[in-house]
């Protein structure tokens, strides 16, 4: 692990040798403790720092902090959460979840909330270096066991940055067996049309270039579907959507990202499902060996994007936006009047919050329909 540490230690996280003069530095810190203070109630303060100075591992940190704080969030802004398919999780081996993404701070989060249910090692999770807005937030998430991506470097670096990254999450999923979550794409799909990004797995292929297929047989990837019953930044997606439209060359603020932040942990989920799909070792050995390097991890992220979504998780206002999008009554069986109805004042209820200049009601009901409908259309054609 030391050596692992060492040769990593600009992206991994913090080693457990390293934990306790950590947490001593983030209770000092006066922002952490604005930040953290109202989640940790009823907790006072003294309380929880009592608790946290305890913690000599990672996995107390996860267990002792993490765990119940998230658990009281679960209970405040999911109405269930719930995690399927287990059986596919490879027993005994290191394994990649790659996931669709829906919430930039929650997915992985909630994700080893239920490994810690079933007595599973929790993953450690890819997060990009332009969410480490402040150095407290890095210090926080690498104690959580997060690896940094960098994505502020340079073109000239990026090759090198992207090596070390492949060569880090190979070393955690095969030489320590060790899980490990990343998503499918870089940020959220803002319509749910979720796709596996190339460059995602060619990345993942540096560390052993010469060889693609057994790069990635290497790191036993298995697809992940996430599934939310309501996104609460459905809005602020639509939002941008409006915004890009406009003006091109939008660009979100730090500003931004952190209400995303705020609203996507604070603002209600619905139902919440976790679905593991089939390990895809089996489907990479089936690809022709004389199969071309780009030709083959297009394949990949085809075998990775119809198994998330075979195994997505519906609820009826997929059904309805489906429906709705298509101008068809196909599912009309899966919902009632009422849930149309729902529907329809839910979209206007979350266009209210949006106040820009000209905004354009019918366009963002349509992008908020798409978010809600894209899901089942993916899936039909899986």
């Amino acid at each position: 692990m030391t050596e692992t540490m060492n040769r990593f230690n600009d992206i991994c996280p913090i080693p457990d040798s390293n934990v306790r003069e950590t947490i001593e530095r983030l209770i000092a810190n006066s922002y952490f403790r604005r930040a953290t203070e109202a989640f940790v109630k009823p907790l006072s303060w003294e309380q929880f720092t009592a608790v946290m100075s305890q913690c000599r591992t990672k996995d107390d940190f996860q267990r002792y902090i993490i765990y119940p704080a998230m658990k009281q969030l679960i209970a405040k802004t999911t109405a269930d959460m719930s995690g399927a398919g287990w059986e596919n999780i490879p027993e005994g081996i290191g394994t990649l979840f790659i996931s669709n993404h829906r919430d930039i701070v929650l997915d992985a989060a909630f994700l080893n909330m239920l490994m810690i249910d079933k007595e599973k090692p929790t993953t450690e999770i890819a997060i990009g270096d332009n969410l480490l807005i402040y150095p407290w937030i890095e210090e926080l998430v690498r104690l959580n066991k997060s690896f940094i991506v960098k994505r502020g470097v340079s073109v000239r670096q990026m090759l090198e940055v992207s090596k070390h990254l492949s060569e880090y999450i190979y070393d955690t999923v095969n030489r320590r067996a060790q899980p490990a979550w990343i998503a499918q794409r870089e940020g959220r799909a803002k319509d749910s049309n979720d796709k596996t990004q190339v460059s995602l797995l060619k990345m993942l292929t540096l560390h052993n270039s010469s060889d693609p297929a057994k790069a990635l047989q290497d790191l036993h990837i298995v697809p992940l579907s996430i599934s939310y019953e309501l996104d609460p930044c459905d809005y602020l997606k639509a939002k941008e959507f409006q915004l890009k439209r406009d003006n091109p060359g939008h660009k979100k603020t730090e500003a931004d990202d952190i209400e995303n932040m705020h609203t996507g942990i604070m603002g209600f989920k619905g139902r919440v499902t976790f679905r593991f799909g089939t390990c895809i070792d089996q489907a990479i050995r089936e690809i022709p060996a004389a199969t071309g390097r780009n030709e083959l991890l297009e394949q990949v992220a085809s075998i990775i994007d119809r198994e998330i979504y075979r195994n997505y998780t519906f609820f009826p206002f997929n059904y309805v936006a489906y429906d709705l999008m298509t101008d068809t009554g196909r599912f009309s069986s899966q919902y009632t009047d009422e849930d149309v109805s729902k529907f329809n004042a839910y979209l206007q209820k979350q266009i209210e919050k949006i106040n820009i200049a000209n905004r354009d009601d019918d366009f963002l009901r349509v992008k908020m329909t798409e978010m809600y409908g894209n899901t089942v259309k993916n899936h039909l054609e899986a």
